[in-house]
């Protein structure tokens, strides 16, 4: 199938790592120019650099960008960088790490405006910086895709923080694929399940320290709940987001895509 992506300019947000580099790898080896970033340099000329060593791509495919998107001048020179060197802008993927786990009386003040802003105002932020680019696209081909977590549709213990803002990136989106389908650009959210990813194994270290479950324990926990009965990979992520982001999928838009295995128990 062409997914009718070749040539396409992306960026993709918390990238150097996990799905979002997940993502990169797939749309570079659909043809696009990719624009990934991270708080880090070294983590993000790493990532360039196995990205380019996975596809086997021109090095001048990938645009590595220092940009801590929980940070507004950072988020509009990363998106004008990504114009200037690829000439406009069709795809954009926000994404940023997961907050703390904790139980209500574990959290203060800060930490959910820390939530917030890494999670939620991050969405919406990249979102505004990169709107004007991809109108201008819209009349060849341009697409919002917004990466949020099982946990918007299906509250997970002990994460109240990712529960609460990742909820509120789902409201966001839909608003937002409303105002500008008009315009032909659709907006679209994908929650991942339990994927095997740096960001899970935190989390199951975290589960750990804090209950004593041994890690083996708690990763065979969250896959005996889906139907699939497993963990996915980061590869099974990355080719539904990559289909979301492409032509062959402009006729859907404000769809939130669970890629979880059977996780989530709800009819819809």
């Amino acid at each position: 199938m062409d997914l009718g992506l070749q040539g396409k300019s992306a960026f993709v947000a918390g990238s150097s790592s996990g799905l979002g580099r997940a993502i990169a790898r797939e749309l570079i080896l659909e043809g696009c120019r990719v624009a990934i970033c991270s708080r880090g340099k070294d983590r993000i000329d790493a990532a360039a650099t196995w990205l380019t060593e996975q596809t086997g791509c021109n090095s001048n495919q990938i645009l590595p960008l220092v940009c801590d998107v929980t940070k507004e001048s950072e988020i509009k020179a990363a998106i004008a960088a990504t114009v200037s060197h690829f000439g406009g802008l069709n795809l954009l993927v926000t994404n940023s790490g997961g907050p703390p786990t904790g139980q209500i009386d574990d959290l203060d003040a800060t930490m959910w405006r820390n939530a917030l802003e890494l999670n939620l105002m991050s969405t919406i932020n990249t979102c505004r910086m990169a709107l004007p680019e991809l109108r201008k696209a819209a009349s060849d081909h341009a697409s919002i895709l917004m990466i949020t977590s099982l946990s918007a549709k299906q509250p997970v213990p002990s994460l109240y923080l990712s529960n609460v803002s990742r909820a509120g990136v789902q409201g966001f989106a839909k608003s937002l694929s409303e105002q500008i389908g008009v315009e032909g650009i659709t907006v679209n959210t994908i929650l991942p399940g339990y994927t095997k990813t740096d960001r899970l194994t935190h989390l199951s270290e975290s589960i750990n320290a804090q209950t004593g479950k041994s890690i083996d324990e708690i990763e065979a926990g969250w896959a005996a709940n889906s139907a699939l009965k497993r963990i996915g990979t980061e590869d099974e992520f990355a080719a539904a987001a990559t289909f979301l982001l492409s032509k062959r999928a402009r006729f859907i838009t404000g769809i939130a895509l669970v890629v979880d295995g059977g996780a989530i128990k709800s009819l819809l």
